[in-house]
């Protein structure tokens, strides 16, 4: 089924129902690993997607590793088919070719997956995507517009498909020794995302952020500049202090003064810092929810228990009071490190 109509009938059908979707990165199989170690890898993956998907989710998405690309559009098809869960398949086309781009997306369509995420991604390694080395080739997607203009044209309305949005602008639009873009390049970004959604986007997802103004002022800005889709918010509780300075570092993510010092405060205690990190994200939660915003979307890291205490504080799924078990944080602490080490760290690029 299409996110959009998945959206779209909760609106419709209730104005106090609450729908959650949460998303994963694919994970990376070592090098030389045997094809039993790459089953274990995915197994454990589609198995920890079952889990949480369990709790009630509208749907999920796995972000796109070109490294990895036959993986990411098997597992998409497993967490479709398998698990019965609509799935968001993202997909990036910076430094891709055009055969690999429409392979990908014809291998999503071929395993029941009919929603994908349009980005541009980021270049390859030592490339600059304003840079003379990241050539256009013609008829070949570059960003991601170009993308939902492709697949538009050549999948017509089959998918249902969904663009990045930027509260705080692209971060190519925030100026080395600034932490706000210029008005101008908030105003430019703005205007580039509503091609994406004339083009054929169904809804925006946002990039992380922990200013709850950015949001708001965004969301109020998109209708305002007649953009009336689905503005969906990504939320990224803090679970760890590495994971926080890498994410709001690569993101150019704006942190409020006191969220900063209460991080850097209990930085050396990584339980209190993730129990402090649901309950923030739990108080945005449930301003984004008063604001009369219905859909909620996780960045999960590929963990369990940050997103489901949340979850369980907001009254959303059913369990305990929301507190992390020690262990669990812990175990998941050390996945946590994998993951950042492993490159994800951009969530929703271009």
């Amino acid at each position: 089924m299409q996110i959009i109509n998945k959206i779209k009938e909760s609106t419709n059908s209730d104005e106090n129902h609450v729908i959650f979707s949460f998303e994963y990165f694919t994970p990376k199989y070592p090098r030389g690993s045997t094809p039993d170690a790459r089953k274990k890898i995915s197994d454990d993956f589609i198995a920890k997607v079952a889990r949480m998907a369990a709790h009630g989710a509208s749907f999920c998405d796995i972000t796109w590793r070109p490294t990895s690309a036959d993986a990411t559009v098997d597992l998409a098809g497993r967490m479709q088919t398998e698990l019965g869960v609509d799935t968001m398949m993202h997909l990036t086309c910076l430094g891709m070719t055009l055969e690999s781009i429409n392979k990908a997306i014809d291998g999503a369509r071929s395993r029941g997956v009919s929603n994908i995420l349009a980005l541009r991604g980021d270049p390859p390694v030592g490339v600059l995507a304003d840079s003379t080395e990241a050539v256009e080739v013609k008829g070949v997607p570059v960003c991601g517009l170009d993308l939902v203009e492709h697949i538009r044209l050549r999948h017509a309305d089959f998918f249902g498909l969904a663009v990045a949005g930027y509260p705080e602008a692209h971060p190519s639009k925030i100026l080395e020794g600034s932490d706000v873009a210029t008005k101008e390049g908030y105003e430019e970004d703005l205007v580039y995302l509503k091609k994406k959604v004339d083009a054929g986007a169904d809804f925006i997802v946002t990039q992380l952020f922990y200013d709850m103004s950015f949001f708001f002022d965004f969301v109020d800005d998109c209708r305002r500049i007649g953009i009336q889709c689905p503005i969906v918010p990504g939320i990224l509780p803090i679970v760890s202090y590495r994971s926080f300075q890498t994410m709001t570092k690569t993101c150019r993510t704006k942190v409020p003064t006191e969220i900063r010092e209460t991080v850097e405060r209990l930085k050396s205690d990584e339980v209190a810092l993730a129990a402090y990190g649901v309950e923030l994200a739990t108080e945005m939660c449930a301003e984004i929810l008063r604001r009369g915003i219905r859909e909620l979307h996780f960045y999960t890291m590929n963990r369990e228990e940050p997103t489901l205490a949340v979850l369980r504080r907001l009254g959303l799924v059913k369990g305990d009071n929301g507190t992390i078990p020690r262990l669990l944080v812990v175990k998941e602490e050390q996945e946590e490190k994998k993951s950042v080490a492993n490159g994800a760290t951009n969530l929703i690029p271009a």
